[in-house]
């Protein structure tokens, strides 16, 4: 048991849920087992860390993307995607986690995450380093609608499309779905 859930954590930066141990056929009862024996810590409602997993830069965005809890899985987006994808100068005071719609929470929001509701399509998630996130293409969408300033949606195309993260045509049809012109960033 201890073994199953090792090799899970260490595929999600040395966290687990119940929904983790119930993939896997343990019963969620072992992690508060695991937790009072000292081999895990609780990081919130629903979500624990393996002590003897090395910290990474990247352990708060995996630990966003667990947080919702009742078998949802966040998915990092909106600043937060731009700003792991190198591709504006946004610098995002919370992490930013889109939940389905229906989803809903009933406990209090950690004020670091700013959560939002939104059905995404398959096509719109990836992973960065493992971790669930929008695609580029979604992330400068959202960061458009939520008003982030022209100049740093445009800072997100541009460098998007140097780096290869979109597509010519992509950064074409976002460039003129947005009303931004190149090089505005």
């Amino acid at each position: 048991m201890f073994t199953e859930l090792a090799e899970a954590a260490n595929e999600q930066y040395g966290f687990l849920t119940p929904e983790d141990a119930r993939d896997l056929d343990i019963d969620p009862i072992n992690l508060v087992r695991m937790f009072q024996r000292g081999h895990l810590e609780r990081r919130s409602t629903g979500v624990y860390r393996m002590r003897l997993t090395p910290p990474s830069p990247l352990d708060a965005y995996m630990e966003a993307t667990l947080w919702p809890g009742r078998g949802v899985r966040g998915v990092l987006s909106d600043e937060t995607a731009l700003a792991l994808y190198g591709l504006s100068d946004v610098n995002p005071a919370r992490i930013d986690v889109t939940v389905p719609r229906a989803h809903r929470i009933r406990r209090k929001i950690p004020s670091v995450y700013r959560i939002h509701h939104e059905d995404l399509p398959e096509g719109d998630v990836t992973s960065y380093e493992g971790i669930p996130i929008v695609t580029p293409a979604r992330a400068i969408r959202q960061a458009h609608a939520s008003h982030v300033g022209p100049a740093l949606v445009g800072q997100a195309i541009d460098q998007g499309e140097r780096s290869g993260r979109l597509t010519r045509r992509e950064a074409t049809q976002l460039r003129r779905e947005l009303g931004v012109k190149r090089g505005t960033g």
